[in-house]
């Protein structure tokens, strides 16, 4: 299991469209993925799941992957948090 913690850093936090990046990037990955948040977590694979964290700016977040690729799923979700989602 491979997991690191990042932070929400977009103004607008995790929206549609920031949900839809992470589980378009998550689908790429063979490993099972969650996003954690307040200890409640959600599959990073279904849209619904992601938005029903409601993670809003300054929130932190685990990302938290296991499988064979896992270290590969957490960077590149961990590069959408760092990128602000291409948002700013």
């Amino acid at each position: 299991m491979t997991e690191r913690t990042v932070k929400v850093v977009n103004s607008l936090g995790i929206h549609a469209r920031p949900a839809s990046l992470i589980v378009q990037t998550a689908m790429k990955h063979k490993s099972s993925i969650q996003l954690i948040k307040d200890e409640v977590p959600a599959d990073a694979k279904s849209i619904m799941s992601v938005m029903m964290l409601a993670a809003s700016v300054n929130t932190s977040v685990v990302i938290r992957a296991e499988g064979e690729d896992e270290k590969e799923a957490v960077d590149s979700i961990a590069a959408l948090f760092e990128k602000k989602f291409n948002e700013e």
